[in-house]
């Protein structure tokens, strides 16, 4: 409907029309300066709908992101990536990554296996990574198996890089095939959160304060940031699993509870994981510091 009211015989000679309406003024905007709050929110308004329009159009996509764990993958991957080369340099720093990739996968795989869902690998600078998950199995054979599925397929893609080394005859390779041996065989240091104290969960939980103590020493010949913070957890772990296993129950002993055939299976596994990471660390051996590889 027209509201012009151009049919009202004017008194005066009519001014000449605008060239657009002027603006409505609300009955309580009497009195206040008329047209600059209205102006200000109509020129918000042109950006604001065309921001709305782009975010419902783009709706899909922003709810598709977190399922896609692009931060806690690639994110933290590049970002350790980028850690680690300020040490030894991006290619190096690269394949170290990479390595740790794999050696966690291992940990993916088994859970998948023991019908517990698991996260993605989330990587953290100097402190390797970790896969999140509700549990480690329903007992500790399954814990076990869980803990040794990551230095199971590390150590095999750390021994892909032998033959590498061999074809090539580049020390970039035997570099990098030591260094993911020796990122395994520590893991399997007898204390939790470590491989090893999963393993040692099924076949002596005592072992843990042997592996606690050998982190100690470690900490005092080398007291470095990563060490003592690695001392830290393995000492809060054991105190809290020790504890709980000590005060019993029919939860805590029907986890406990290992047949012996599990047990010397896991203790071959564990045992032969060791000797072969040594064997493989002596052949790749390099007489040069981590700093300078």
């Amino acid at each position: 409907m027209d509201q012009r009211v151009e049919w009202l015989p004017p008194a005066t000679p009519a001014p000449p029309a605008p060239s657009s309406p002027p603006p409505a003024v609300a009955p309580e905007d009497v009195g206040l300066p008329p047209a600059q709050p209205r102006t200000g929110v109509k020129r918000l308004a042109g950006p604001l709908a065309a921001i709305g329009a782009l975010l419902a159009k783009f709706k899909s996509v922003l709810l598709l992101l977190p399922k896609l764990k692009l931060l806690t993958t690639s994110g933290t991957m590049l970002v350790s990536i980028a850690a680690y080369s300020l040490i030894w340099g991006l290619p190096f720093a690269a394949g170290f990554v990479l390595l740790l990739l794999v050696h966690e996968l291992g940990h993916v795989i088994q859970l998948r296996r023991e019908g517990v869902k698991a996260s993605a690998p989330m990587f953290v600078p100097f402190m390797g990574a970790v896969v999140m998950a509700r549990s480690l199995g329903r007992d500790a054979a399954a814990e076990a198996r869980v803990g040794l599925a990551g230095p199971v397929l590390g150590s095999l893609g750390a021994a892909l890089l032998i033959p590498v080394w061999q074809a090539t005859g580049n020390s970039f390779w035997q570099a990098l095939a030591f260094t993911g041996l020796f990122l395994n065989l520590f893991n399997l240091l007898p204390v939790v959160p470590l491989d090893g104290g999963r393993a040692m969960a099924a076949m002596a939980p005592w072992m843990w304060f042997v592996g606690l103590a050998v982190m100690g020493a470690l900490a005092i010949v080398f007291p470095n940031p990563i060490i003592l913070v690695i001392f830290a957890l393995a000492a809060f772990s054991t105190y809290g699993r020790w504890r709980a296993r000590r005060a019993g129950g029919a939860e805590s002993e029907s986890y406990y509870r290992v047949s012996r055939a599990q047990r010397i299976a896991i203790a071959g596994v564990y045992l032969g994981l060791i000797a072969a990471l040594v064997i493989g660390m002596d052949a790749t051996h390099l007489a040069r510091t981590f700093a300078n590889v």
